[in-house]
């Protein structure tokens, strides 16, 4: 039976960072890193933009090359899911029908894509931007597409739809709220996007649902709305959240909710188990101590850092880590520090015509996220203000010959 110290579950951002950071802290047991993909740990966020556009290879994606893993004495058990954790026996059962024991269990499994419930949604052309795997999918079929229907205005869905259009196809979004990113950004922002997509071209359609997927021949067709009106299309992406990948940990018997539960040091109710990143639900102190899940590679690779310290020395370094974020989409860099959630204020700094300009959310008076497109200073500058809960009167804050370090 093959048995290791410390055994990763997910080949992603949290996953390959808890691998880097036990070797950085001198741990000397074995690690192994069990892989849904046949791939080594490659970055996931470019999969939507340049590796979608063709402007990266997917060499250039990979976290580290297959020697630095190898003298590290990192082991890899690719193409395989854990489908079964029996955590009294230290053990789990995995796909192949391999069972493999550990002492320390990491679980970073992120999630699945959210797919549509309609009629045809399982029909080949309808996609959505997970893995490598997904987005070669698309990239294989992309020469016979002219028209393609994006579902869900998030940041995967807006992405690809400015992927999409640089590469010369028609593309229409379709929103089921009253705006885009209205589940992580202040309307001025949605509106800013909603904008710019218009501009080069896309059809966004706002509070639209979708009744079903035509098909033809076994592949999508069109997509057919609830008021009834069709739309042909060659290509269907969906882009509508993930489902945290917990099943095998909730039934093994650990708390779950949206996601599984962890505390401050990232341990599950279970012996031994740990869960980080995308599925994983913890107290935030950037969300008023709300028990949240984070979508992102700062908190994979924060989660992973405060695991490796404990494993490794024993060193209890509660995760406490601030927010931030990216997009690139056409020539715009949005840049976010801070969760906006809960805000009571905004404040425009700069003017959205230049397309150099930040959003900066406020709660009770004080700063807590800031929305900075093309605008690095602020970005970099303004953590500070997040970090510290600053209060700063609302016309300094939107002058933006001001500069925010001097606010701090």
């Amino acid at each position: 039976m093959t048995a290791f110290d410390v055994l990763i579950v997910g080949a992603g951002h949290g996953g390959a960072q808890a691998a880097i950071a036990l070797r950085q802290a001198k741990f000397s047991g074995t690690i192994g890193i069990v892989g849904e993909e046949p791939e080594l740990p490659y970055e996931r966020p470019p999969l939507s933009k340049d590796y979608l556009a063709g402007e990266k290879p997917f060499e250039r994606l990979l976290i580290r090359p297959a020697a630095f893993w190898a003298e590290r004495d990192i082991v890899f058990l690719t193409d395989k899911r854990v489908e079964t954790v029996r955590s009294e026996a230290h053990e789990v059962a995995l796909s192949d029908g391999q069972t493999v024991q550990y002492g320390k269990l990491i679980w970073a499994a992120g999630g699945a894509p959210r797919r549509l419930s309609c009629d045809g949604h399982d029909a080949s052309g309808v996609h959505t931007v997970r893995t490598r795997g997904d987005v070669d999918r698309m990239m294989a079929e992309l020469a016979t597409v002219e028209h393609a229907v994006v579902v869900g205005g998030g940041y995967i869905g807006l992405e690809a739809a400015a992927v999409l259009v640089k590469l010369g196809k028609r593309v229409t979004l379709l929103e089921a709220l009253d705006r885009i990113l209205a589940r992580v950004a202040g309307e001025p922002l949605s509106r800013f996007y909603e904008a710019e997509h218009r501009a080069h071209g896309v059809d966004v359609r706002l509070g639209v649902s979708v009744d079903h997927i035509e098909v033809a021949n076994g592949r999508a067709a069109g997509v057919h709305l609830a008021d009834g009106e069709p739309l042909g299309c060659d290509m269907v992406i969906v882009g509508i959240g993930i489902i945290p990948a917990i099943e095998p940990l909730r039934a093994a018997g650990a708390a779950c909710s949206n996601g599984v539960d962890v505390d401050a040091l990232c341990r599950t109710s279970l012996p031994d188990v740990f869960a980080i990143g995308d599925c994983a639900a913890h107290a935030n102190d950037f969300a008023r101590g709300a028990v949240i899940r984070l979508e992102s590679v700062q908190n994979a690779n924060d989660q992973a850092n405060t695991v490796a310290k404990l494993i490794a020395n024993g060193e209890a370094v509660p995760y406490h880590a601030v927010p931030w974020f990216w997009s690139n989409q056409y020539d715009l860099r949005l840049q976010t520090v801070g969760l906006s959630s809960g805000y009571d204020a905004t404040v425009i700094r700069g003017d959205p015509a230049s397309r150099s300009w930040s959003l900066i959310y406020l709660r009770e008076g004080r700063v807590i996220a800031l929305d900075c497109v093309n605008s690095v200073k602020d970005y970099v500058q303004g953590k500070a203000l997040v970090v510290t809960g600053a209060v700063i009167a609302q016309d300094r804050l939107a002058d933006a010959d001001v500069p925010l370090k001097t606010l701090a």
